[in-house]
């Protein structure tokens, strides 16, 4: 069975305010140290968040042990400075982010001036194992169209300084200012993503290949695809029901390849209307089909998804948890849609932070 991996960003909040606190290189200190040196939790671009990943797992279920466990560490560690951990994908409370003093942060900033400067976002990025990077490409080229569906499920981003941006997840809107950032066309094998990574670098633009931000990669640490597009989640059990289909999708894609099936001939263009779509409406809406791209309704097109990776989450034992995890989306929402909820009971983003950080821990 293909492993599968989780990273998270989340964002540092005051436990009272709920305003984004500097204190990154505190939390990690303190969580290096109770971990004798062998900490999960990483820094990112801004002071304001902390990143954590798990071990590559095989069982959804050690999988979603996991992703509890270090929630409730980082939520512990932060608390010794007065502040808490939320998985929300972008900052409800106006904020001024502050740029980490790591040299790889500092030349981003000045390399990229307000759009480095801005990215206060956090993501939730999915690595499930594949057997080599021929097979990794053939899944790339056969995900493309369904990827703005995942974020649609994970859509956790309605707000933006102070102020609700109409959209559920705004976070892919503000991320999509990275030159490398979106969909991509079908590459058609290995030796064609790579020249396509390399002619990128070559260019000067970007620092490296550590900075190729597709909405799905071949990860350049580990030998997975790493599926970007989402927003972090703000429900625990969420984030486990996108891992789960991000492996169904891998599985169903590489199978079709090696039954010689082809790529769907999505243009960017259009895929890039479905992800705008997708950060507009969420699951509120319609989302865009990736097979008939036409607009139908979300539930419709979550369930389509479902049912194409149905064997292969049957095959894996997953698919009457993914069923029920979905069920419970589509009819609680989304963080955006749970954000909204708490903000007209209380008429306060500053309890939409704290009300959310509650529920980061599950």
């Amino acid at each position: 069975m293909r492993t599968v991996g989780v990273e998270e960003e989340l964002l540092l909040v005051d436990a009272e305010s709920g305003d984004p606190r500097t204190l990154s290189t505190a939390v990690l200190a303190l969580a290096e140290r109770r971990a004798e040196g062998d900490s999960v939790f990483e820094s990112e671009l801004h002071d304001q968040q902390l990143e954590f990943g798990t071990e590559p797992r095989e069982a959804m279920a050690d999988l979603a042990e996991e992703i509890r466990r270090w929630r409730a560490e980082a939520a512990r560690s932060a608390s010794e400075m007065g502040a808490t951990v939320a998985a929300l994908a972008t900052s409800p409370m106006p904020v001024s982010p502050s740029i980490g003093e790591d040299e790889r942060y500092r030349w981003l900033a000045e390399r990229f001036g307000l759009t480095a400067q801005e990215q206060l976002t956090c993501g939730c990025h999915v690595h499930v194992s594949v057997e080599s990077d021929e097979e990794g490409v053939a899944v790339l080229d056969r995900v493309r169209p369904w990827l703005p569906v995942l974020l649609a499920l994970s859509a956790n981003s309605p707000f933006w300084q102070g102020q609700d941006t109409a959209y559920d997840g705004y976070r892919s809107r503000v991320w999509g200012r990275w030159p490398s950032a979106g969909p991509v066309e079908v590459f058609g094998s290995a030796d064609r993503y790579h020249e396509q990574v390399r002619t990128m670098v070559d260019t000067g633009v970007l620092r490296d290949k550590g900075m190729i931000y597709f909405d799905a990669r071949l990860s350049h640490r580990y030998p997975t695809v790493e599926v970007r597009v989402a927003d972090v989640c703000l429900e625990p059990a969420d984030t486990v029901l996108l891992a789960t289909l991000v492996r169904g999708l891998v599985e169903t894609a590489a199978r079709a390849w090696r039954a010689g099936d082809p790529p769907h001939p999505a243009s960017v263009s259009v895929l890039r209307m479905a992800s705008w779509q997708a950060a507009r409406s969420g699951l509120e809406g319609r989302l865009i089909h990736p097979l008939t791209t036409r607009p139908e309704p979300a539930a419709d097109v979550a369930q389509a998804l479902l049912t194409h990776v149905g064997d292969a989450l049957e095959d894996s034992g997953d698919l009457v948890e993914a069923e029920k995890a979905l069920r419970t989306l589509l009819k609680r929402g989304t963080g955006a849609r749970a954000q909204r909820e708490v903000l007209a009971g209380s008429d306060s983003l500053r309890t939409v932070v704290t009300e959310c950080a509650a529920r980061t821990l599950g």
